[in-house]
């Protein structure tokens, strides 16, 4: 069995915890949210969550197991609204949409 070094993986020391911690507490919030936003904190840059990256529909809903555009467009509305995330779409079909997390 390999010995990773864990240091990476601990959220509690990544510059993202206090917006986890805030999405948990926001009832508003239900799993397809998280998940998307989970999905979009992969594609992002981790050590910059801020700086703008563009991710395409598929690969989002793909990664956090949304099957339905409809729920697609509902969750990335409604994180927009919250406050978690600015989105821009992209109506190109091999451009993605751009994103950026507002921390």
């Amino acid at each position: 069995m390999r010995n990773y070094n864990m240091d990476y993986l601990n959220i509690q020391k990544h510059n993202l915890t206090h917006y986890f911690r805030r999405m948990a507490l926001d009832e508003r919030l239900l799993p397809t949210h998280i998940s998307l936003f989970m999905a979009l904190f992969y594609f992002c840059n981790s050590q910059a969550p801020e700086t703008p990256f563009q991710v395409s529909r598929p690969k989002l809903m793909r990664f956090s197991r949304i099957k339905s555009i409809a729920t697609y467009h509902k969750n990335i509305n409604d994180l927009t609204t919250y406050g978690y995330i600015e989105y821009k779409p992209s109506w190109h079909p091999q451009r993605g949409s751009t994103v950026r997390l507002i921390v």
